[in-house]
């Protein structure tokens, strides 16, 4: 049998008071091993710092300032909307600063030429040591657009709106009025929902029905964009297009092949005949009704650049065919 008292003594041995004794020497101690760590963590900071803007610097004489990778060349594709000193402009490059090819924000740039009305898409790479390669899709224009209601009446001009297949509208640039005089005029109605402006697609039916029969012609004809002048809406269920010489021709929304056959032989066979078309209405399929202008009213004047070598060639021409009839 066991002592009870033995094991009370034992029990009561394992028991031990924890005491800690904090003097001003301790805590001195202790706050110098703190310091300590503190520091080395300062140096630790300090060499990284001093490290990173070592290569900020490196990337900065290396990059940035250094003369052979100064921007020399804007390499853009040839395209009727855009020119390299506007390229330069909307990407935010001051030529005259003599930029560095790395300055150039290359994202954010092609963000900018993208949002341009007149551009469908638009890419930017650098290419070392000096060059800028920037490509763009020019948006291509079907028709000008013409409101006078809203206000929209400049057409065939430098800023008036044009607009593409798609009823995406955007202001003729200087580079591009050469190129789109010829195109036709759409009359739209004034709509205060979908009133036409710059960069926002047209949500006009009239725009839609007035494209299609543009399609339509050019489908058939290859110079139909010659012969039309302006086509709108005149009512529901039917189109006005008149053409360059005045005719006016009445067209449905729809069986666009057979009144564009109809016009054309119908113009055809007037011309061979002496008298011009004053109006023609093409939705019947037979019988078509036309009337016959008595005074025929000359073309409007649209202008056309002229191409002077082949003017005087045709001059030239037109002697020797004279001198060659006399003898």
């Amino acid at each position: 049998m066991k002592n009870k008292s033995t094991a009370s003594r034992r029990h009561s041995r394992q028991n031990v008071l924890q005491v800690r004794v904090m003097t001003p020497r301790i805590a001195w101690l202790g706050f110098l091993g703190f310091f300590g760590s503190l520091t080395k963590l300062a140096c630790v900071v300090a060499i990284l710092a001093a490290l990173g803007w070592g290569v900020w610097r490196g990337m900065q004489v290396a990059f940035y300032r250094n003369p052979d990778f100064r921007l020399q060349v804007i390499d853009l594709n040839a395209n009727p909307v855009i020119d390299e000193l506007r390229v330069a402009s909307v990407i935010g490059i001051d030529l005259t600063s003599n930029p560095s090819l790395f300055d150039v924000d290359v994202s954010n740039a092609t963000e900018q030429l993208k949002a341009l009305p007149e551009i469908t898409d638009a890419k930017l790479e650098r290419h070392l040591p000096d060059t800028l390669v920037v490509r763009v899709t020019p948006r291509v224009p079907k028709a000008w657009i013409r409101c006078v209601e809203a206000g929209i009446s400049e057409v065939r001009k430098t800023g008036g709106l044009l607009v593409d297949q798609d009823g995406i509208a955007y202001q003729c640039p200087e580079s591009q009025i050469d190129s789109t005089l010829r195109l036709p005029v759409i009359d739209l109605p004034a709509s205060e929902d979908a009133k036409p402006a710059a960069g926002k697609r047209i949500e006009q039916p009239e725009l839609g029905y007035a494209l299609a029969l543009i399609k339509a012609i050019c489908e058939i004809d290859a110079d139909g964009m010659q012969w039309i002048d302006s086509i709108r809406q005149a009512n529901k269920w039917s189109l006005e297009l008149v053409t360059r010489d005045g005719t006016t021709a009445l067209f449905g929304l729809g069986d666009h092949r057979r009144q564009i056959e109809n016009l054309r032989a119908a113009l055809a066979h007037a011309g061979s005949r002496g008298y011009v078309i004053d109006t023609i209405n093409l939705i019947p399929k037979y019988n078509t009704p036309i009337t016959i202008r008595s005074e025929a009213k000359p073309p409007k004047a649209i202008p056309v650049v002229i191409d002077e070598t082949a003017a005087t060639d045709r001059a030239d021409e037109k002697k020797s065919t004279a001198a060659t009839t006399r003898n």
